[in-house]
Order: structure tokens, then sequence, then C-alpha cells
């Protein structure tokens, strides 16, 4: 097994999970088996009770992990489907060591940091690093292992010594470190010392990085790169400059270009490692795809789209869906001009408080191709998204509905088509006198982590729905799970949510025109709502974006998108004669 580590320092946020995510890209474009696991400091164990607009949105994984949104990125890049214990927290690793304690499979010792914890880290990577995570079903090649957080931080200290110990383990050309750090520009000046001052503090810690990624707003100018490699101790080529580049995508693209890949195979004698011929060829397939499609022409037609939801300070919380409009505009070959718009200033209430943002907000949803309501929890902004849907709705501008989204759909059609004034969610009122959204029954309503509807889970199409263009989209789709006959289509797509729509309001809904075209096994869970009278109404129950791929993208997100360009019949034709992107 080979590992690659990336740790950063000088500042959190500095772009090593895209720099982890463009590295394993690349090394499977070479045919290698690539795998990832994310490190987080932080004590929580998992995700899932973190604020979005403090840590970014919650990733939600095939075996209902709720994660890091970086494993997102690894998922979309490398197109891999990775566990729950590819994310590793601070609370998680000392659950597990202590829980082993209670076990009595210490017995005798003094449980420590090192080496019970240092240990216990160790074996974990081992062991998880040898998961199969793509359609091989093969041990990986290769192991990326980003480590949160930056270096120097004393929550850190833990992990750094347990892959300090991880690179002597695994021996001579099977450890590759790199360490990104930050190039600020002051007074139009490169400044090194940042970079030097990091440097120092990583080896002093323990680990000596092989290739040091410098991340600046400018391309680096060759003084600067010989200044880092002098004061650094390293060769020149062992410096790799990331600058801003207009996407991320095309981070892999700066990284080729400077020969990462022959680093990587020199460090870690990748040439010794036998790729069959079919993976290399899939991977050179793919590097040429990946480079067509995140290519941006000026000359593409500008698509607007309203992102209403209550989280658009901090555009991270919704990191996946933006990921996912990103990867339909790429396929219908247009450019996603996205626009953020705070729900709670459509509300009322914000005229009286905020007449300037109400009447921005309003003026700004009326031009849009396109709305968007994604999830979310809690009360507040929920009638600006139902404004926002009713808008969508009774002016037929494309509307997709995720989640909360759906919910919020829902809402939206009971009071004003079925003339239910008081329908609710009991979410936002417990004691709503028409609950149209309830609280699922078998949910623990008493703990918060980890006890939602998580995780993959099918979705029936139901009979005589042949008409829906959701399914039209799915058939053939990489989530169909079955052909798509008169018994209809199954898919499967991953989930996260506490409510549903109550069962008990589905006749008068459907009777009114709202017809779930998609329900759960049973038949019983809502799952896929859509309106025929329109060019794009459809809502989810579950989480579309979290299967997004570059290459692939989500069909609900493209099937709204599409619609909202103009070009929904052509991305139908497209996408049944199996010919790929608009323009390919």
């Amino acid at each position: 097994m080979k590992y690659v580590l990336v740790s950063g320092g000088v500042i959190s946020g500095v772009g090593k999970g895209i720099i982890a995510s463009s590295t394993g890209l690349l090394l499977k474009t070479r045919g290698l088996k690539v795998t990832m696991i994310k490190i987080d400091p932080y004590m929580n164990i998992d995700a899932g009770t973190m604020a979005p607009t403090e840590h970014g949105e919650c990733f939600v994984l095939g075996d209902g992990g709720e994660t890091d949104l970086d494993l997102g990125n690894y998922e979309r890049y490398l197109n891999i489907t990775l566990s729950r214990d590819h994310n590793i927290t601070t609370g998680k690793i000392y659950q597990h060591v202590i829980e082993k304690e209670r076990r009595g499979d210490y017995l005798g010792k003094t449980v420590q940091i090192v080496p019970h914890l240092t240990d216990a880290l160790q074996d974990w990577l081992i062991r998880v690093a040898r998961l199969p995570v793509d359609e091989t079903k093969e041990q990986p090649d290769v192991c990326v292992i980003e480590l949160g957080g930056t270096v120097g931080d004393i929550e850190n200290a833990p992990f750094v010594e347990a892959l300090r110990q991880l690179r002597r383990k695994a021996g001579a050309g099977n450890f590759l470190h790199i360490h990104v750090s930050m190039i600020p520009v002051i007074n139009e000046e490169q400044k090194t010392k940042p970079t030097q001052q990091t440097i120092k503090d990583v080896r002093s810690a323990g680990l000596n990085p092989d290739l040091i990624a410098c991340r600046c707003k400018d391309e680096l100018m060759t003084s600067t790169i010989e200044k880092v490699a002098m004061f650094c101790q390293v060769e020149t080529e062992q410096v790799v400059a990331v600058h801003d580049v207009p996407s991320t995508y095309h981070v892999p693209l700066v990284l080729e270009k400077q020969d990462l890949i022959a680093s990587l195979t020199k460090i870690l004698n990748l040439d010794q490692l036998e790729s069959p011929s079919k993976l290399r060829l899939r991977g050179a397939t793919t590097w040429e795809m990946w480079k067509t499609s995140t290519s941006i022409q000026e000359s593409q037609q500008l698509v607007t789209i309203a992102l209403v939801g209550k989280y658009t300070s901090f555009a991270d919380s919704y990191i996946s869906v933006i990921k996912s409009l990103e990867h339909s505009a790429m396929f219908c070959k247009r450019k996603l001009n996205l626009i953020m718009v705070d729900s709670s200033n459509l509300e009322e209430e914000s005229s009286k408080s905020s007449l300037t943002e109400y009447r921005k907000a309003w003026d700004t949803l009326r031009k849009v191709d396109g709305i968007l309501v994604p999830g979310g929890f809690g009360t507040r902004g929920t009638e600006g998204m139902i404004a926002a849907t009713r808008w969508a709705r009774t002016n037929k501008v494309p509307f997709l509905g995720v989640c909360l989204g759906m919910q919020i759909a829902v809402i939206e059609y009971a009071r004003s088509v079925c003339m239910l004034t008081s329908a609710g969610s009991q979410e936002f009122n417990a004691q709503v006198v028409d609950p149209v959204i309830i609280f699922m029954p078998e949910i623990d309503s008493t703990s918060m982590g980890a006890t939602m509807r998580l995780g993959m889970r099918p979705t029936h199409f139901q009979p005589g729905t042949e008409w829906s263009q959701m399914r039209r989209l799915y058939r053939n789709s990489p989530v169909a799970a079955s052909k798509d006959t008169i018994g209809g289509l199954i898919i499967h797509e991953r989930h996260r949510h506490r409510y549903e729509v109550n069962p008990a309001y589905v006749s008068k809904l459907a009777s009114h025109g709202l017809n779930f075209v998609g329900k759960d096994d049973k038949g019983e869970r809502m799952e896929i709502s859509e309106l025929k009278d329109h060019p794009w109404f459809v809502g989810v129950q579950f989480h579309p974006e979290y299967l997004s791929k570059v290459l692939e993208p989500s069909r609900p997100y493209l099937g709204f998108f599409a619609a909202s360009a103009g070009c929904l019949d052509e991305v139908m034709e497209r996408l049944e004669s199996g010919k790929g992107a608009l323009g390919s």
C-alpha cells in the first residue's frame, strides 16, 4: 500500500481538500486504484450536529455516515464510494479507544495518547485504506490521507505523531507527504516567510514534507520558487505552485502541468505497480473527458439560478448543491450564474423591517431562469421559501425542491391549490391544524446525533407515471437499480431527514394535481413530487446532490438546469442515445 499525506500550514482553508482530491484524480488517470481518508481534529463524533454556517455542509455517505464536506469532493473527483470509516475525528478515535478500554482490551495497562491512541489511529488507517471503493471491488493501490486543520495546532498533535510513525512503518518508497502552505502577496511582493515557518513547524513535529504546495492568488514567480526551495532545504522541483484559477476543477490541470505525476511516480516507485490495461485506458479517457468538460467558453449562454435558502451567508453550507449545478452547467455547455437569496428577505415581515432587502430579493427572484429551494432545518425563512415556490409554480419558472424544499412545495400546494390555508409542518409548529408534513414515527425525538433517516434508500417510480420527466431522466442513469418497465423504475439515492409528507393528505394533494411519482419500497413514504402542466416543477425528499459527479451530473439537477436553460428536450435525447454532454 502506498500512502500520500496532505497537510496544511499557515491558515486553515488553504485548499488541502481540493489539492488532495486533485492528486487522487491524477493518480487514478494513471490507471491506479485510489482511496481517500479525511482526518478532522474536532471532538464531534461526526459532522451531523454541526451548524452548516460554521463548518459547511454535512455530507452523507451511502452507509448513512454524516461526514465532512471534503469527502464529497473525494467522491466527486474520483468517482468512488466511501464509508463512514473514511472520516476520522478526534471524538471518533477517542471513543474507539475508550470502548476498547471498557471492554478490557488494555487490561492492566495505563492507557495513554502514545502508544495506545496513536497505535489505534495507525491500525484504523491501515484497515480502511484496504477497503475497496470503486467498481473493481479490489484493494486500492494508493491511499490519500488529508489531515484537517493546521499542523502545529494542539488538537492535531496525536494525529501528526501517528502519521510520523505510519511513515516509518510503511517504509521507504511507500509514503509521500505534501504540505500545503500560503504565499501571501503584500504590496505586490510574494512573501515566503510564512511557508518557511510552517515547514520549520512541521519538521519539528517529526514530519518531513517531500513536496511543498504553495497557494497564491497569482502564479508564483521563479524567484519565489527558488527562495522557498533554498530556505526550506528542498529542490525547486519539490515546490508545487498552485495559484488561483477560475474553477477548482482546473486545479488538477495546474498540478499536471507541473509534472506532479512524475514526482509521485519517482518518490513512490509507482512504476513498480502493475495497472491493468483496462484501467489505464479508462484513466486516460477520464482525463480527456475531464479536460473537455471543465473548459469554459466565454461564448456560452448564461443561465441564472436563484438558490433560496437560510444559510446563504456561507456558500459551503450548500457546497454539494452548488457543485451539482456546476456539473449540470458543464454538461449543458452553459455558464452558471448562481445567486444566493436569503429566504427571510422574501417574507412580508421583511418588508416592514428592511424594505430595501425585501425589494432587492424579489427583484432578483423575478428575473432568474430557475428557482431552487435546498434542504435545511428549523422555522426561520420558511415562509419566504413558500413565497418563492408559489412564484415559480404560478409563473412557470423551473423549480427544484430538495428535502425541505420538497416539503415546502407540498405546503404551498396544499395552501394555494387544495385550499388548506392552515397547512404546515410539525417541524415549524407542533400544533399545526393541517399537518401535511409530519415527524417520522420511527425517528428518535430525544437524541440528535445520527438519528435521522440516513443513507442510500430505494425509490420506486409508480405505475402510470410514464409521462414523468424525472422518470425519463433516470432511465439508464448510474443510480437506476432496475430497467424501466410497466411496473416502474427503481432508483437509489441518499437521504437525510426527520420529517415526511403526511400519508393522510396524499390522496387530496394528488386529486388536485400534485403527483407523487416516486415512493419508497413500501409505497408509504413520498419520495418524488412532480407537476404535469409545468416546464419543470419537481420535489425530491432525498439529496441527489450527494451522488452528482463531474462527468455524471445528478439527474434531478441536470433536468432542472436544462429546463432553466431551455435545452431539456435536447438533454433528454442525448441521455437516451448515450451521447453524453451537449456539443461532445
